[in-house]
């Protein structure tokens, strides 16, 4: 990795429909919401957008359909700066859309329709090779098919690059140890964690337990996210809690997708783990203060480091 800067991000990109409401609806119930808003998203573009505006070199690896909401994703994406050489527009099949209704606390629920995002291909990533020769990181997340995940872990291995895998949304049959024998650092929420090491993640105490467990599966660095109490990771066999800033929560949709581009933009600047996490924490902390996805995902300038 040493003298390399270039961050890709392989995964999903959605048009994201989002509506602010003051409870999520129960089955069956009609509600009526009040602001709606269009906004870019999907965990891939997310994750893209936040490390490119974070002040990292990006590449974005992803599949679009052929249609308005596509066309729209991809000029906005260039414009953000992101290197979209190898996101493709497919026909036939829509751009992935996601429905998100927002209470007035913050909280969310997501729907996602996947279209093209369920395209993207292990001969997307051969075609996309090249990008790889400059990688410091690889970022991915679980919205892209699973043996496109696997084959551009194996690309990066062979080019050094450190694989950063943020595994959402956690996949009901768990994530195949094929996947994360290829990860060098895992990045679950407290829901992701409990799915991956079977222990309910309330506590410290039940925090270093999981860590350990999804350790024993091959990875190096595992790094549980936690909302308010910031997230936790091991080193030295000890556990270490790094605090993030307090708050108000008006959206939370981004806020994993912010956390995990910064973590990456700062290890990529050869930063230690917790001050990388440390930074990530100031980013997510700030994007939760704002409605929408990209719309609330923050600039460096914005972020005392």
């Amino acid at each position: 990795m040493e003298g390399k800067k270039k961050i890709i991000v392989v995964g999903s990109c959605n048009t994201d429909m989002v509506i602010r409401v003051d409870h999520l609806p129960l089955p069956g119930e009609t509600i009526i919401g009040h602001d709606f808003i269009t906004n870019q998203g999907g965990k891939g573009a997310n994750q893209a957008v936040a490390v490119c505006r974070l002040g990292g070199d990006t590449a974005f690896i992803a599949r679009l359909g052929n249609d308005g909401f596509g066309a729209k994703s991809l000029q906005l994406l260039t414009e953000e700066g992101i290197d979209t050489s190898h996101v493709s527009l497919t026909d036939g099949v829509s751009t992935g859309v996601a429905l998100i209704p927002v209470e007035d606390s913050g909280e969310n629920s997501i729907i996602v329709a996947s279209g093209a995002n369920a395209m993207l291909s292990p001969d997307d990533i051969d075609k996309a090779e090249p990008l790889f020769e400059d990688a410091a990181i690889l970022l991915m997340q679980l919205e892209t098919p699973i043996p496109t995940l696997i084959r551009a872990a194996q690309i990066a291995k062979e080019h050094g690059a450190t694989v950063v895998l943020n595994p959402a949304p956690y996949p009901k049959d768990g994530v195949p140890d094929e996947l994360l024998q290829l990860v060098d650092i895992i990045t679950p929420n407290e829901t992701e964690a409990t799915g991956m090491s079977g222990v309910k993640v309330d506590s410290e105490e039940a925090a270093v337990k999981a860590i350990r467990e999804i350790k024993k599966r091959g990875i190096e660095k595992v790094i549980i996210t936690a909302g308010a109490a910031g997230a936790y990771t091991e080193l030295k066999g000890c556990l270490v809690n790094i605090p993030t800033h307090k708050t108000k929560v008006v959206d939370t949709t981004a806020a994993g997708d912010t956390f995990c581009g910064a973590l990456c933009v700062a290890l990529s600047r050869g930063e230690e783990l917790t001050s990388a996490i440390s930074f990530a924490n100031k980013a997510a902390s700030l994007s939760v203060t704002r409605l929408g996805a990209w719309m609330s995902i923050p600039y460096e300038r914005e972020i005392i480091h």
